[in-house]
């Protein structure tokens, strides 16, 4: 079974995150910041993974630990629940439209964490998001799960649906990376023989 729960806790936060690669997208995410659930439940339903998430954190400073801490726990989740990533589809990708907003994921389950993140944003908020809080939500993914990550916004004019949009193009990528592949039953995508 391709499940796994992390528990992380730091002065700043207590995050439990438990996924199943194959599950249907089912989700039950809480973090005490609502735009960022709600990013998270795209993350989940889309990708196919279902998500159980809950996380305290220092909310009374701003919401950068328990974004970025929950997106090391997810990383963390990743790589326990793939083991050692035989059989895997590995890649993925994703050209997700969403109203406004066209954004482009590729990415690698290599286990060698690289972001480029190629995504601007209109505003500065979303609601009382800081929109900045979405790379480092994907920088702290990239580096714990191993995941070489390029997203690009290629179009883009609400701040919300950019935001959408690449938790959307991410998860459908993963979604396909994670798969396991019908051609590669008990081999390792790689030439290497390790990931």
């Amino acid at each position: 079974m391709r499940k796994a729960t992390i528990t992380r806790k730091t002065a700043e936060t207590a995050i439990e995150v438990t996924l199943n690669l194959d599950g249907t997208g089912v989700y039950d995410n809480r973090t005490g910041v609502g735009f960022f659930d709600h990013m998270l439940d795209q993350l989940s339903r889309h990708s196919l993974i279902d998500m159980t998430i809950r996380a305290t954190g220092d909310l009374h400073i701003d919401d950068h630990h328990t974004v970025e801490d929950t997106g090391i726990a997810i990383g963390q989740a990743l790589v326990a629940a793939l083991g050692d990533k035989t059989g895997i589809r590995r890649y993925g990708s994703f050209l997700l439209a969403m109203d406004d907003s066209l954004i482009r994921c590729a990415l690698d389950l290599s286990a060698r964490p690289f972001l480029v993140w190629n995504v601007d944003f209109p505003s500065e908020k979303i609601g009382s998001f800081d929109t900045e809080l979405v790379r480092e939500f994907f920088q702290a993914l990239s580096t714990h799960g191993g995941i070489t990550l390029h997203v690009d916004r290629i179009h883009g004019l609400n701040s919300h649906h950019i935001a959408e949009a690449a938790f959307k193009s991410v998860a459908r990528a993963l979604r396909e990376a994670v798969e396991p592949d019908p051609r590669m039953a008990g081999v390792l995508p790689s030439t290497k023989g390790a990931l």
